[in-house]
């Protein structure tokens, strides 16, 4: 089997790639968060915690995590934890909606 040609990427398609990545590390940081941090969820069916890593925020305000299978989520902000240093400096995991700094809601368009 030949392996598959893909198009190489016009300088706008790059240029919007790269803009698009700005954007949201500035809301990332706006929040207080970082692309690719750690943090931990559960989900619905299960009761561990599972580890992942933050990707994006979503126009409706939930954030993209792609677990340790690289499989994407979004969720909601209150049901993430992020390590953040406690009381005493220890670092402990928080909720994102305690450690975001300025949150609101995005604009759908």
């Amino acid at each position: 089997m030949p392996p598959k040609a893909s198009a190489p990427k016009s300088a706008a398609a790059k240029a919007a790639a790269q803009k698009s990545s700005d954007e949201q590390s500035a809301v990332l940081r706006s929040i207080g968060l970082s692309a690719g941090e750690e943090v931990r969820f559960r989900r619905a069916d299960r009761g561990r915690w599972q580890l992942g890593r933050i990707a994006c925020v979503e126009r409706d305000g939930s954030i993209t995590v792609h677990d340790a299978h690289g499989a994407a989520r979004s969720l909601r902000p209150n049901r993430l934890e992020v390590k953040r240093p406690g009381k005493r400096r220890k670092l402990t995991w928080q909720v994102v909606t305690d450690v975001a700094v300025t949150w609101e809601q995005l604009t759908l368009f």
